[in-house]
């Protein structure tokens, strides 16, 4: 009996030390799930956002709950188009640590993702003279959560996490209803996702390592 609790011991032991093995060897190598056509693809996604806001809600003061629904939509619909097929990328190109990979790629993002949530929906209902200040938020959030991920990534890309913190306080430092205008956000996003998605296509070992 004693033989056997030892050996299971050993077991759970040598399990652990595997999983940890795993979860270090995952940290030092570079996440290659981000597909650079997927991400130029939510580009137009952000541009043709802009182009219907500047069609459909010349004055977005006025009808703030339609320009949320726009811009939270189109995060919605690109964030689901990125995550699946980063899953399925990921398990073809990292194999056995795909599941340390894709955990370690939603954990430097998740807190920026809850973050701008949370801000949003405070705004919206405590404060809603300062939703002004959103698209401007929302772009340095999500400068934070590049800067956060670049290190498992191509180290150019703190260049696309310098790109929103700048749009991000150039929006705010507009002051006002021009902080959403639909350039406020179509050219950020627009320009930072062609740019996120050529750091990732130049990099890769294959240009032609897209699905």
């Amino acid at each position: 009996m004693h033989y056997k609790v030892n050996s299971m011991n050993d077991l759970h032991k040598a399990l652990g030390d595997i999983s940890s093995l795993r979860k270090q060897v995952a940290r030092s190598t570079e996440f290659r799930g981000y597909g650079p056509l997927t991400l130029a693809a939510t580009s137009g996604m952000a541009l043709a956002a802009a182009a219907g806001q500047a069609v459909w809600m010349p004055h977005p003061s006025g009808h703030i709950l339609s320009y949320l629904a726009i811009w939270i939509g189109t995060a919605v619909a690109a964030t689901s188009l990125i995550a699946s097929q980063t899953v399925t990328r990921t398990k073809r190109i990292h194999s056995g640590l795909a599941d340390e990979m894709l955990r370690m790629a939603i954990e430097q993002f998740l807190p920026s993702v809850l973050a701008g949530a949370l801000i949003t929906t405070v705004l919206y209902l405590y404060v809603p003279s300062s939703l002004w200040l959103l698209p401007g938020i929302w772009q340095i959030i999500f400068s934070l959560g590049v800067f956060s991920s670049c290190r498992f990534l191509p180290r150019r890309m703190v260049i696309a996490g310098a790109w929103y913190l700048m749009t991000g306080l150039i929006c705010i430092g507009c002051g006002n209803a021009r902080a959403l205008s639909p350039l406020a956000m179509g050219v950020p996003y627009g320009a930072g996702q062609l740019l996120v998605a050529g750091i990732l296509y130049f990099n890769a070992p294959e240009h032609g390592d897209e699905d």
